[in-house]
């Protein structure tokens, strides 16, 4: 006893950083404020110095000052088109993991859908836009169907090699208790699947918001991000197409920060999540 209470007092005192979660916080996070913090007033310094025209780079002041002003339609724009990252990023993401579902259980189907996988993820968005446009409409159907595209390859990738990912002998000690095919999918695939699964949806979250932006730039309703910017831009408005651009930024990082929230609500005995 005495011995462990002199051990106990010859300890050093915890390190800044390293007691509790509050600890682990400011570990994860506070590099990523400071840069931040850093890179915002590089910026405003730079404009300030140089003396740069607020229609080619506007200060951050700048841009804060315009979403104040205009934040109720650029809040109004940016919720219309995270509906059609949202809605796309469920099509395309449910249809990868049920694809890779079935290329996991007949070998014959991964080998029809990887080439037409691979060939439709190579195409870039831009190419794929108006031909949307021209194929489901201008208004919310085409952008839900370039979002769903883009989120269709990553998800079923990802999700076929989790589906793959158990051992032989893992597969061998199933069986040998009599397992059957769902059991087995059930109690070894898919928990060995989740990991995989959620890093593609996190990937897939910031290209539903890319997807989705970029092919407003080829039309849509004008109350939508895309619109806005690409409005506002050639009007050399740049302060308000910034401010848009912070917004879907904004909304980009909240999607992320929710699907890693639900990663670690699913599968908290991941060993990403263990702390020593």
């Amino acid at each position: 006893m005495a011995a462990e209470q002199a051990r106990g007092r010859s300890r050093p005192p915890p390190r800044l950083g390293e007691g509790g979660v509050g600890g682990r916080w400011i570990r994860e996070y506070l590099p990523a404020v400071l840069v931040f913090a850093l890179a915002m007033a590089a910026w405003e310094a730079l404009v300030w110095a140089l003396h740069i025209q607020f229609y080619l780079l506007p200060a951050p002041h700048v841009i804060v000052e315009a979403l104040y002003e205009h934040y109720p339609l650029i809040v109004e724009a940016a919720l219309f088109t995270f509906q059609e990252a949202l809605g796309g990023f469920a099509v395309g993401c449910g249809l990868g993991v049920v694809a890779a579902a079935m290329a996991s259980r007949w070998p014959a189907a991964s080998e029809i859908v990887l080439p037409y996988a691979i060939a439709t993820s190579a195409v870039p968005v831009i190419a794929l836009a108006p031909l949307a446009i021209v194929w489901f409409g201008v208004d919310q159907g085409s952008k839900i169907a370039i979002v769903a595209l883009m989120t269709f390859f990553p998800t079923f990738i990802s999700t076929l090699r989790g589906l793959l990912s158990p051992s032989p002998s893992s597969l061998e000690l199933m069986r040998s208790y009599a397992a059957t095919n769902t059991q087995i999918f059930l109690k070894l695939r898919l928990p060995a699947t989740l990991p995989y699964m959620f890093t593609a949806f996190k990937v897939c979250t910031t290209l539903s918001m890319i997807g989705a932006i970029v092919s407003e730039y080829f039309g849509g309703r004008a109350a939508s991000l895309g619109v806005y910017i690409k409005s506002q831009a050639s009007l050399f408005h740049t302060r308000e197409a910034w401010a848009a651009i912070v917004v879907a930024c904004s909304l980009g990082i909240a999607f992320y920060l929710a699907m890693a929230l639900l990663e670690r609500l699913v599968v908290p005995w991941h060993v990403s999540f263990r702390r020593s």
